[in-house]
């Protein structure tokens, strides 16, 4: 287990799915964990856990989620998970699904990290920024989805370039983890089972992922244990995007 005690982070969107995995794996750690979403606190969140109710596309949001998180301490990290999927074709994507998606996925990350560099500038820092292989291969009838992760990794590069030393920054892109978003895209298809089926033959795996396989790479990116890490962009599909699209078994 990584040690992440006396630290405070703070987890973008960490009611459910990976968020929830990453807030009770840095809790586990030892951290002291902020985090947040638009609506009210989920029931079933372990008490010494702080909820702010904020939604990170708002600028006023993000400075009152960070100003929270501040009074427990030295905000030492930040996890961007808090996200969107809409599954559209650019020909079908309405201004208000590109306004929705794009703030969150996007305008979201932007206002967080803005908000705890000059905290990190001179203490140090880690950001994970959260990802996808859908910023790499697109994903069918995704497409600002795609767009916008495409955003998330080349902020992420910037940031390390621009604050380090002493602020690190990643990204980790995962592939397909078994949460709603996941089974989500597998309702696009003619057959969903079907697509489900396929998509697992092609993991060299043999499975799918789950929430705590992220926030494993997240634990680890934001230990000493990765001092030498910035500028990354992590993928952790099960050697789905390292495969041949040929179908295992026929040859």
């Amino acid at each position: 287990m990584t040690d992440a005690r006396g630290r405070v982070a703070i987890v973008t969107g960490g009611g459910r799915g990976i968020g929830r995995a990453i807030v009770e794996r840095l809790h586990r750690d030892g951290a002291t964990v902020v985090t947040c979403g638009r609506g009210e606190r989920p029931a079933d969140l372990p008490r010494d856990i702080v909820w702010i109710t904020g939604d990170v596309s708002r600028p006023q949001d993000a400075r009152h989620i960070v100003a929270g998180a501040a009074r427990h301490g030295d905000v030492a990290v930040l996890v961007n998970n808090a996200g969107i999927q809409i599954e559209k074709t650019v020909a079908e994507t309405t201004d208000d699904d590109w306004d929705r998606l794009i703030g969150a996925n996007c305008r979201g990350v932007f206002n967080m990290c803005r908000e705890v560099l000059p905290l990190m500038a001179e203490r140090g820092g880690d950001i994970v920024n959260l990802g996808s292989i859908s910023a790499m291969v697109a994903d069918p009838s995704m497409a600002i989805y795609n767009a916008s992760k495409g955003f998330v990794h080349s902020l992420t590069r910037s940031i390390a370039v621009d604050h380090g030393p002493n602020v690190r920054c990643n990204a980790v892109s995962p592939g397909w983890i078994m949460t709603e978003m996941a089974e989500n895209g597998f309702a696009l298809a003619r057959d969903p089972q079907k697509a489900q089926d396929d998509s697992l033959a092609r993991h060299p795996a043999r499975r799918f992922g789950k929430p705590e396989d992220i926030a494993n790479a997240v634990a680890w990116l934001i230990s000493a244990e990765s001092a030498f890490v910035t500028g990354q962009c992590i993928t952790i599909d099960g050697g789905l995007t390292a495969a041949s699209p040929l179908q295992p078994g026929l040859f």
